[in-house]
């Protein structure tokens, strides 16, 4: 009874998010081609730009990797907070930036942007691949994210294997059609959900389990101080210099994420950037709960071990709620990972769509149908190695983000210092990508205690710079993709040098 009734909360709440995908667009008759489909036709206001960036940090992670680092480490967990709220704020700089660069030239994402600065229109196809590898990883854990919590809050009658379907299924259904509008329509039920599930939770369990917030903080700090210090429970190496790297790295990768690029482009105008920038740490809050809900499970379901971990938080949830409330929570989780994992694809799609397939003449005037297969392909694909060959792409995950950081000098350092030359910059992402790979693989990260991907970077800039400053300029550059400034009302806007 308890597996019906919390499947029918969870079925009734997937109808309702496709349907709001659909209804998205109605009315709008497919206008408005690539532009529309993905950055929602520049025309998104300040609170879809807010619901749709949050709904990016907030992934399958927030409940089952943050309660499970929780659960194993503690401390180190906060590393989460910190850099999103840092990114934040150098959002608040680099967003208008990119989107006055976009707009004054018709740009739909970062391989449009590096494409455009150095005048190659093949180079946006390479950084296209380069990004979709980093991509693929994010679209298969939210995949199986999902296909857990589903599975965990079906109390077992809806197998893993049928859950990871219906993931890629809900997720490409609304996102071929309406695009980045529709995941910011969902966005908006995303967040309600999350709001009133886990502020529901960081109350109810420390009342359910320990009799209150204070003697749930008294048996943690009495009990499992170890948790609340660094480097953590355990031999992490999770320490002062990881935590301060890695916020470092992370809130500078962020800004030039694909996915928070298109958050960017998809606004109305800066000024809705700027607030979305002030307003969005505050929704940091929320991720406090499941980190702490994850070390109040090693109270009262100790011994999780591995995956397991992973569960902490939907342990105590099954453990203490009504089937009805299960199935929830159990909404919020999934949407948790349904919104991220759209816009994960349509960035894929719309980087294929412009950057590679618009290569061949045939394509080049059908760039949103050939974004929209992509799209499908991407999902498939990952769906695919889900099933077949899961840890091909949790051993990608690991450079994931690292690799990413790899591009912040061709994407935005390019953009504010002209002299940058294409040589400089491709030397650069080469030596850090290839940096990020050796280190990771071979079992060096941190380095010292120092986040790999930021050693990496060093000797990416290193290159870079030293390349630039041996050669000649560019020829090749556009002559409009000039240097970024600030004019009087604080709008960023090019000027020649």
């Amino acid at each position: 009874m308890n597996a019906v009734v919390a499947t029918s909360v969870f079925g009734v709440f997937m109808v309702a998010t496709v349907a709001l995908g659909l209804l998205a667009v109605r009315g709008r008759g497919g206008s408005g081609g690539l532009t529309e489909w993905s950055v929602g036709g520049r025309s998104l206001g300040a609170v879809f730009i807010w619901v749709l960036m949050a709904g990016e940090g907030y992934t399958s992670f927030s409940y089952l990797g943050a309660a499970g680092w929780g659960y194993n480490y503690g401390a180190p967990v906060l590393y989460v907070i910190a850099y999103m709220s840092c990114g934040y704020a150098i959002g608040y700089v680099v967003g208008p930036m990119l989107w006055a660069y976009a707009r004054r030239h018709g740009l739909v994402g970062i391989t449009d942007i590096v494409a455009h600065r150095f005048g190659r229109p093949w180079l946006g196809a390479v950084v296209a691949v380069l990004a979709t590898v980093f991509l693929l990883p994010y679209i298969q854990l939210q995949i199986t994210g999902m296909g857990v919590v589903v599975s965990t809050i079906s109390y077992g009658a809806i197998s893993l294997n049928w859950a990871y379907f219906l993931a890629f299924a809900v997720t490409t259904g609304f996102v071929v059609v309406s695009g980045l509008r529709g995941s910011a329509w969902v966005s908006v039920l995303k967040d309600v959900l999350v709001i009133v599930t886990l502020g529901f939770l960081a109350v109810y369990v420390p009342m359910h389990y320990f009799d209150g917030v204070g003697p749930f903080f008294d048996r943690l700090v009495t009990e499992k101080s170890e948790w609340l210090t660094f480097p953590g429970h355990g031999d992490s190496g999770l320490g002062e210099l990881w935590f301060v790297s890695t916020s470092f790295l992370n809130s500078l990768t962020v800004v030039i994420f694909p996915t928070t690029v298109a958050g960017y482009l998809g606004a109305r105008n800066a000024d809705a950037l700027r607030r979305n920038a002030m307003w969005l740490p505050a929704y940091n809050v929320l991720l406090f709960v499941p980190m702490l809900l994850g070390m109040a499970a090693l109270f009262v379901v100790p011994g999780l071990v591995g995956a397991e971990s992973n569960l902490a938080l939907f342990e105590l949830v099954v453990d203490s709620l009504p089937a009805w409330a299960v199935g929830f929570v159990g909404v919020a989780a999934a949407l948790s990972s349904i919104v991220p994992m759209a816009v994960f694809m349509l960035v894929i799609g719309t980087m294929w769509g412009r950057s590679v397939l618009s290569l061949v003449p045939r394509w080049y005037p059908r760039q949103k149908v050939a974004a929209q297969v992509v799209v499908v392909a991407a999902g498939g694909f990952a769906l695919l190695l889900t099933y077949t060959a899961p840890n091909t792409l949790v051993r990608l995950s690991l450079i994931s983000y690292e690799g990413m950081a790899q591009l912040l000098p061709m994407v935005l350092l390019a953009l504010v210092w002209r002299r940058l030359t294409f040589l400089g910059a491709f030397s650069g992402l080469v030596t850090g990508v290839a940096a990020v790979c050796v280190l990771v693989f071979t079992g060096n990260d941190p380095v010292w205690g120092v986040n790999a991907g930021l050693v990496a970077l060093a000797a990416n800039l290193t290159v870079a710079l030293v390349v630039t400053f041996a050669g000649a300029r560019d020829a090749d550059a556009r002559p409009d993709a000039e240097v970024l400034a600030w004019d009087g009302e604080g709008v960023a806007a090019e000027r020649v040098v």
